[in-house]
């Protein structure tokens, strides 16, 4: 490949566009635009492709890639056996794979709760169901469920390999679009993501993107590849490749996402009290923390973790961004607050990721319990997210090396010694979209991440 590539992340908010020398990786240009989500997202992506082009004339002739949150993104619905072992596995699935997980049932489906699915809209069911070998009972009833009701938004079965033949069936003799994968849990304690992941991309490419009916220009569906989360998560796996285990926090208008990706110990990698295992990659979104439309929840987990004290002003300003999502401060006083939001939303959902590890006393007297997934010697941290890359190093400073102080003392497992950086120019997406094409040039963008010195600190310092 030679010459520039250009990607495109459709987001909810704003459209973001960088063209990217394919041999090198180098930042040519970068634009961004607000979503146009009222009339056609592609009007977006031209305003951005003229501020490209004013760079450089040879975005004319550039291959263009892109991902898509847009128009709610990924909405996905888990449909499992029980709830501490294939639906918590589809969950971890599904959020992995870049979707919002809007329902999680287990047990199957009935007549009953599939009225209630419905309700909930998903864009792709993520079936499971038994372990290789296992029961399929309650899969292939969900399977025959789905069928005599007509269900038709595509569902990707990922359970017990032995029922798949049958599942498949089933599901073709309804008239339900499908795909099948391995099983995500073929035996407990293992887990097993990837050809899920791989199907819900499929259904997503398929299906989704035209269903949201975001644009009518066929070239949208053509450029899009991948729901941005899952591209952002595949940027952050070429970022730690790089520069060791990485966790990124990206706080945004509605929720703040925590993507990660570390060498398990072997120990953590199987857990005991797991059934289903550790990942070293994961993703989590908080859908409670946000800097607009979920900021009044924010100050309730703050207070709630002991990180802000109780405050009328504070909660009056979360109130006032919940209804203008898109109010920017206009003083030196709600820039503190937003500041305040930012912090407390990083560091809750940097704890609701990594989980916490105490003492405890059973029966065999005083035994250390850990919950989560520990993050405490991760390399570097990133940050992302308007409230970081529109405000200065300083800003940054404070917000994310705020997220370990305290953390030992109470147990989070959280980066206690993490280089800190900003994703300021919001390459992360491109880097993920460029991974599987052009992995060279994927690198040498993603470096213009980790070797970010604008503000670069130690998380606690």
């Amino acid at each position: 490949m030679s010459g520039l590539v250009v990607a495109v992340d459709f987001g909810s908010t704003f459209t973001k566009a960088v063209a990217v020398d394919a041999g090198s990786g180098d930042l040519v240009a970068r634009a961004e635009h607000r979503t146009t989500i009222g009339t056609d997202v592609m009007d977006g992506w031209h305003t951005c492709r003229r501020q490209l082009l004013a760079v450089d004339r040879r975005v004319e002739r550039a291959e263009v890639m892109a991902c898509s949150s847009a128009g709610g993104g990924l909405r996905i619905a888990v449909v499992g056996n029980e709830e501490l072992v294939t639906a918590e596995a589809g969950r971890r699935v599904a959020l992995s794979s870049g979707g919002r997980v809007v329902a999680v049932v287990s047990g199957g489906l009935t007549a009953t709760s599939l009225k209630a699915l419905r309700a909930d809209r998903p864009d792709v069911v993520l079936l499971l169901g038994g372990t290789d070998g296992g029961n399929a009972a309650v899969l292939t009833r969900t399977a025959e469920v789905l069928a005599k009701y007509r269900w038709r938004k595509p569902v990707v079965a990922a359970g017990n390999v032995d029922a798949r033949d049958e599942v498949a069936g089933l599901l073709a003799g309804g008239g339900v679009p499908a795909v099948l994968a391995d099983n995500v849990v073929p035996e407990i304690g293992l887990f097993a993501p990837d050809s899920a992941r791989a199907a819900i991309r499929e259904m997503f490419l398929a299906h989704v993107i035209g269903g949201k009916n975001l644009s009518r220009d066929p070239a949208f569906a053509a450029m899009v590849r991948a729901a941005t989360p899952d591209v952002v998560l595949r940027g952050v796996e070429v970022l730690a490749g790089l520069h060791g285990d990485v966790a990124v926090v990206d706080i945004g208008g509605a929720t703040t996402d925590v993507h990660s990706v570390i060498e398990l110990d072997p120990e953590d990698a199987n857990l005991g009290r797991e059934v289903v295992a550790t990942h070293p990659v994961t993703r989590t979104v908080e859908g409670d923390l946000g800097m607009r439309w979920s900021a009044v929840p924010v100050v309730a987990a703050g207070v709630e973790a002991g990180l802000v004290a109780a405050d009328a002003e504070l909660a009056e300003a979360a109130r006032r961004r919940h209804d203008d999502p898109a109010y920017l401060p206009d003083s030196a006083a709600e820039a503190a607050y937003d500041e305040t939001l930012a912090r407390v939303a990083a560091t809750v959902a940097l704890r609701r990721h990594a989980g916490r590890q105490r003492v405890v006393f059973g029966p065999g007297g005083r035994v250390i319990e850990r919950s989560g997934k520990d993050l405490r010697e991760v390399d570097l941290l990133v940050g992302s997210g308007g409230v970081l890359r529109h405000n200065g190093p300083e800003v940054a400073e404070r917000i994310l090396g705020a997220v370990a102080v305290g953390a030992r003392e109470e147990g989070w497992l959280v980066p206690a010694e993490a280089r800190v950086c900003v994703d300021r120019d919001y390459v992360l997406a491109a880097v993920g979209l460029l991974a599987e094409t052009d992995p060279v040039a994927a690198e040498g963008l993603a470096h213009r991440v980790g070797t970010d010195r604008h503000g670069s600190v130690r998380a606690g310092h």
